[in-house]
């Protein structure tokens, strides 16, 4: 008898049928096609923020002044030694931490009264609310010279002003005129600062306020709530990660101020903090070595700042996805 072939061919039962082998998985075409547009964008971006930093970062290790052009070279890490034993220096780091803290955790307190209030429903409220976000839209220079001249001034101030026009209501004549950018000089810019970024603040806890859920703080006052124990066991609890991102976002802006420091007190009476003191080590000094060190120091700072306040963000909106 012959045996049967055996064919490299086999035949599934009738009735049954056997899955076609899974393709392996291919990349859209179009991927690309939708991401070929940004990459000019990223290149620019590449270009303009980070070559300039990885510059930076070299010249921060080299000893190069332009007074002396001769005396030029590799110093390693030199110039960041010299920014925490230089007394100068120091000052104006302890000078930049005391500045922002003030001004982050003032300007975070008022914006969460502001941001209360406007929460609020009452006539007029738009108004009121384009009001008090204006001095944020103010150019801060121009900011800066308005609160030197037309605030502090001694002469023509408004607030000595304001100090005669009390005095004289009791009869007085003789009312103090305080020179105030030289006896509070920090003070004198950390109220301008403030004034400036409270309006930020009381935006990002406006916001806060309004994505709180109405229906639990309706169910709150049923109960017998008073107002202190909904904002106490209700509101800042929820406004919590919203406080975390305005001090963090504040801080990485506030750190990194030149412009009321500069056109205030010219960093003068102990207010030099660090973004001014690179201005006088690179244009004063001429000294591009350290004061390429210190601006590194700056931007690693701020950078430091901004990876919380990032993480705060994504926080934030996965708890809106969920």
């Amino acid at each position: 008898m012959s045996t049967p072939q055996v064919t490299g061919r086999l035949h599934a039962p009738p009735g049954r049928l056997r899955p076609a082998p899974a393709a392996a998985p291919r990349r859209p075409r179009g991927a690309w096609a939708r991401r070929a547009p940004l990459l000019p964008a990223l290149i620019f971006m590449v270009v303009v923020t980070q070559l300039p930093f990885v510059g930076t970062l070299v010249i921060s290790f080299m000893r190069w002044n332009a007074l002396d052009p001769g005396d030029k070279g590799f110093t390693g890490f030199d110039n960041y030694r010299e920014e925490f034993t230089d007394p100068q220096l120091r000052s104006a780091l302890s000078t930049t931490v005391v500045l922002t803290v003030t001004v982050v955790l003032v300007s975070l307190a008022l914006g969460l009264g502001l941001a209360l209030l406007m929460d609020r429903k009452f006539l007029g409220r738009g108004v009121v609310r384009t009001l008090l976000i204006t001095p944020f839209l103010v150019v801060p220079v121009a900011s800066a010279l308005l609160w030197k001249h037309a605030l502090y001034n001694a002469s023509y101030g408004l607030i000595n002003g304001v100090l005669t026009w009390v005095w004289r209501l009791f009869g007085s004549h003789s009312a103090p005129q305080p020179d105030w950018l030289s006896q509070v000089p920090k003070l004198a810019v950390e109220a301008s600062l403030i004034w400036q970024w409270t309006p930020f603040m009381m935006l990002i806890l406006l916001a806060g306020l309004q994505s709180r859920p109405s229906d639990v703080v309706e169910a709150a006052r049923v109960d017998g709530a008073t107002n202190w124990q909904i904002f106490r066991y209700l509101t800042f609890p929820h406004l919590r990660r919203y406080l975390e991102l305005a001090a963090l976002l504040g801080t990485v802006y506030v750190v990194q101020n030149f412009d009321a420091v500069f056109t205030i007190t010219s960093g003068g009476l102990g207010t030099a903090n660090l973004p001014y003191a690179v201005y006088t080590t690179f244009y004063q000094a001429h000294d591009y070595g350290q004061a390429s060190a210190e601006g590194v120091i700056v931007v690693v700072l701020s950078i430091i700042v901004a990876t919380f306040a990032l993480r705060t963000v994504s926080s934030l909106f996965r708890e809106e996805t969920l």
